[in-house]
């Protein structure tokens, strides 16, 4: 099964990966949308460096549960 076909599966029957995937799409769009500024004040790059962060942290946990599908299926 693909890396896909299992987001698919998740997506489909874990409401937190369910949860957690859209939020990282949803923090993904603002960063993208903050970074497409011509310049980005002070405030703006903390910011983004803060989202980046968490971020990271859902795409940790959407991988953690992945695998966890992987291993148990």
């Amino acid at each position: 099964m693909s890396e896909s076909e299992i987001i698919e599966k998740l997506l489909e029957k874990d409401e937190e990966f369910k949860t957690i995937y859209f939020e990282h799409r949803e923090l993904d769009e603002v960063v993208n949308n903050l970074e497409k500024k011509e310049s980005l004040t002070l405030d703006d790059e903390v910011e983004v460096r803060r989202l980046k962060k968490i971020k990271l942290s859902l795409k940790d946990r959407m991988e953690s549960k992945i695998n966890d599908f992987k291993t148990n299926n």
